[in-house]
């Protein structure tokens, strides 16, 4: 465990919430960049989540599941909505995020 990529995970997860807690202000990101921010951003917590706890599983299934938190968060802010597309682009960004930050891990020696 790295406490430090942990922290980084947190903060990142505390300004995900914070950018989900805005009213709509009709500014946002059109269909269909709006997937790709969220994957981009899910993407980052995994890999941020991977580093810090050092297997994919735990990784990908914390950003995957703090993705389903923050839409249902999301959905009782005014202006905004839950959308199950974003669920989509969060999972696969979380699953693609953890898998990428294991190329950096040293491989583990199996014994005979």
């Amino acid at each position: 465990m790295r406490p430090l990529f942990l922290a980084l995970a947190l903060a990142h997860m505390g300004l995900l919430w914070w950018l989900s807690d805005q009213p709509q202000t009709g500014l946002g990101l059109p269909h269909p960049w709006d997937k790709g921010a969220h994957f981009l951003a899910y993407a980052l917590l995994g890999l941020l989540l991977r580093l810090g706890l050092g297997r994919f599983s735990w990784a990908f299934l914390g950003a995957a599941f703090y993705g389903v938190v923050d839409e249902y968060h999301q959905s009782f802010v005014p202006g905004r909505e839950a959308f199950g597309l974003d669920l989509v682009a969060d999972a696969l960004g979380a699953f693609f995020g953890a898998k990428g930050a294991g190329r950096w891990e040293a491989p583990r020696i199996s014994r005979p």
